[in-house]
């Protein structure tokens, strides 16, 4: 499995949703950095579930457990590893889908991969359960970044169609729900609890912003920024599209509209705006990195689906039981700053290298 990422920081995600523990063990921190505890269990309470009407009521403390690589609250320089310990597991909800994949989900891919052997209890390893983890190598490089000068930042772009279209300057990760616009919010709550009521589920996007970075981040071509956030981005659960900047809109501009003409700003070279999302040719420019990532509706709903049966070929109707939510991007929202935390602060270090030689 590809359950490892990074190139001068490497973290390797372990365990299933339904397993004893799930984790992560992180390489390359370097020695002497301290790991604010009651930050990081603040961090993590963010994407915790069971707490509010629009998540999963699977209820988990998720209280990161270290092995080792901290010692008196700061790292050794050993290899960091933590657990989580699950506790709240209902693995029968999933006894049914032996042979019934859920539409949308991976249940039939994972099958012709593992030819069975895999843990279907919760969604096994292709589960949102394991974006835990994440949040922890996450949770401790937005710590680092933040005494660089370096803060990251995310926000519910839009749920279900409704867009937070107000002008996101500062973090809103302390709100109970992490929009800008409270009128917004509301909106996207009840469209949230009206796919609820009709067993159904709803989609939306996670804007995320860079700011105080330097430029000179990233290399072209495959190592660009681009690349190395999409690398991690892609392995949050449910990511079906990632976009820089303008995105896919500049595909409508004319080369004029789309430039960011270059200036100088208390000596500081910036530009007038920042529709490249402040990346170009897969390197920083100095000015914010802005992202966002497209969250599918959880397939697991309620309401009838029909499938297959693999054992016997024939159709199938499928009921899915059990615990899930009907919206998961307000959760998502601090694993996409936890994998862009992980990423920034892994080309952060390459550059360091990099100017060293």
């Amino acid at each position: 499995m590809g359950s490892t990422y990074g190139d001068n920081i490497r973290l390797t995600v372990f365990g299933q949703s339904h397993s004893a523990a799930i984790g992560v063990t992180v390489e390359g921190i370097p020695a002497g950095e301290a790991v604010d505890a009651e930050k990081l269990a603040a961090f993590m309470a963010r994407r915790a579930p069971g707490r509010n009407a629009y998540s999963t009521q699977r209820r988990e403390a998720d209280a990161p457990e270290f092995l080792c690589g901290l010692k008196d609250g700061f790292t050794c320089g050993a290899p960091l590893t933590a657990i989580i310990r699950n506790g709240d597991q209902h693995s029968r909800d999933y006894d049914k889908l032996k042979n019934i994949p859920r539409p949308g989900h991976a249940d039939y891919t994972a099958e012709v991969k593992y030819g069975g052997y895999q843990d279907r209890a919760g969604g096994g390893h292709f589960s949102g359960r394991l974006t835990a983890p994440i949040c922890i190598a996450g949770g401790i490089c937005l710590q680092l970044l933040e005494r660089e000068g370096i803060t990251v930042m995310a926000r519910i772009a839009s749920i279900g169609g409704i867009k937070d279209d107000s002008e996101f300057t500062e973090p809103v990760g302390g709100r109970e729900f992490p929009v800008v616009s409270e009128a917004k919010g509301e909106e996207m709550k009840a469209r949230i609890a009206e796919a609820k009521e009709a067993l159904d589920s709803v989609g939306g996007t996670v804007e995320c912003v860079v700011l105080g970075l330097p430029a000179g981040l990233g290399d072209p071509m495959f190592d660009g920024m681009e690349n190395r956030i999409a690398r991690i981005v892609f392995g949050i659960p449910a990511v079906k599209g990632l976009e820089f900047g303008l995105g896919f809109a500049v595909a409508d501009k004319t080369g004029s509209q789309n430039n960011d003409i270059f200036t100088v700003i208390d000596g500081c070279v910036r530009t007038e705006t920042n529709n490249c999302g402040g990346i170009l040719g897969g390197i920083t420019d100095g000015m914010p990195l802005v992202f966002r990532a497209a969250f599918k509706p959880t397939p697991s709903i309620a309401a009838a689906q029909r499938s297959i049966d693999l054992a016997s070929g024939d159709p199938a109707v499928l009921e899915i039981g059990g615990r899930h939510d009907p919206c998961i991007v307000p959760r998502a929202v601090p694993v996409v700053e936890a994998a862009a935390a992980i990423a920034v602060y892994d080309a952060l270090l390459e550059r360091r290298k990099e100017i060293r030689k």
